[in-house]
């Protein structure tokens, strides 16, 4: 098989999630370091424009790529702690109405409590309860774009009540359920796209604030990337139809620009993005850090009490659509290095190089 007969979208989705399911149908290789790694490996998640897909190791190392130490995708099958994990997960999955204990999870795939824990997160990047309350989340939007209706979706996902799934929706979904459901059918998404010191920028927001935050090289690449996250949405250029209709939305564009240049050292904006807890903690840990300085992906869990959360940090910062509003472009790697950025690690240093020079 060659590698364009992958389906890329799914590989890169097992990745994504570390999902050992996926072992041995594929590797996948990285540009940037030259090595390949089953999906399943635990290091920290590439850059996707970094990543090459092949069927088995031989033909990666054809291509040049040499094995990874950490999870040794030559090796025969799964190493114990992975197969332990697996069986938890699998566990979690038969079990989504039940209450998640360590207690009776560890007795179920015979381990201790606190050694479950603590593999689950190491290979994983989630607690257990944590990983159940994101497969309960994906089943709730596996139904609802299904089409079933909110009550339907809400208990064939695991929830024990209706209004649990609307207390956490704003902060999960980014709206309710019927909403989401439709797509964002019912939600007014206005947007402006403006010159800045980073290129073409786009700005989008609700009603309620801004959702999204974006670079990119046209305008048209901007509000495509826009409408693929709100397909059903009623999104506008934000050209005001009465006099004073969009104040707002030219403010706050104009606000980041500003920042951008120099002239407002900080942003505070109101924010409309969906979003787990985890996340919402993470980002609210980045608009503390101070303009000009920053933090690496540890330092930051370690400041929310989770000092081996770090990876769980990278996904969070990778998972921002609000570029500035939540400056991820501050949290950097343990040695110095700038690392990865959603909309390029040229834009990240210059960030970092224009917020330096502020001080």
């Amino acid at each position: 098989m060659k590698n364009q007969d992958f389906d890329t979208t799914t590989a890169w989705a097992a990745v994504e999630t570390r999902d050992s399911r996926f072992d041995g149908r594929f590797v996948y290789a990285v540009a940037s370091t030259g090595v390949y790694c089953r999906p399943s490996c635990p290091s920290r998640r590439p850059n996707r424009k970094s990543v090459s897909f092949f069927p088995g190791p031989e033909d990666a190392e054809r291509a040049g790529y040499r094995a990874c130490r950490r999870c040794r995708p030559r090796s025969a099958g799964p190493t114990d702690p992975e197969r332990s994990v697996e069986r938890a997960r699998a566990w979690l999955d038969a079990h989504p109405d039940e209450p998640v204990t360590l207690a009776a999870l560890g007795e179920a795939v015979g381990l201790s409590p606190w050694y479950l824990q603590r593999t689950f997160k190491r290979l994983t990047g989630l607690t257990p309860k944590e990983y159940a309350s994101a497969r309960r989340l994906e089943r709730l939007k596996t139904h609802l774009r299904k089409g079933d209706d909110v009550t339907t979706a809400t208990y064939e996902a695991g929830y024990g009540s209706g209004s649990r799934v609307y207390e956490q929706s704003d902060a999960r979904l980014g709206m309710t359920p019927a909403t989401y459901r439709r797509g964002g059918e019912g939600t007014t998404i206005r947007y402006r796209i403006a010159d800045s010191p980073l290129g073409r920028m786009l700005v989008g927001a609700t009603g309620r604030g801004i959702c999204a935050v974006t670079f990119g090289a046209s305008d048209a690449e901007l509000e495509a990337g826009l409408r693929r996250e709100y397909p059903n949405a009623e999104i506008e250029p934000g050209e005001p139809r009465e006099p004073g209709e969009d104040d707002a939305l030219e403010a706050w564009t104009s606000a980041i620009v500003h920042h951008l240049e120099g002239d407002a050292p900080r942003l505070t904006l109101p924010l409309d993005v969906k979003a787990t807890a985890f996340q919402w903690r993470v980002w609210k840990a980045l608009q503390e850090i101070p303009s000009g300085e920053t933090r690496s992906y540890g330092e930051i869990a370690a400041s929310l009490g989770q000092p081996r959360a770090a990876r769980a940090v990278a996904r969070a910062c990778a998972s921002n659509r609000v570029a500035l509003a939540v400056p991820c472009h501050r949290v950097v790697r343990g040695d110095g290095d700038p690392g990865g950025y959603r909309w390029g690690e040229e834009r990240k240093r210059r960030l970092l190089d224009l917020e330096q020079h502020r001080r």
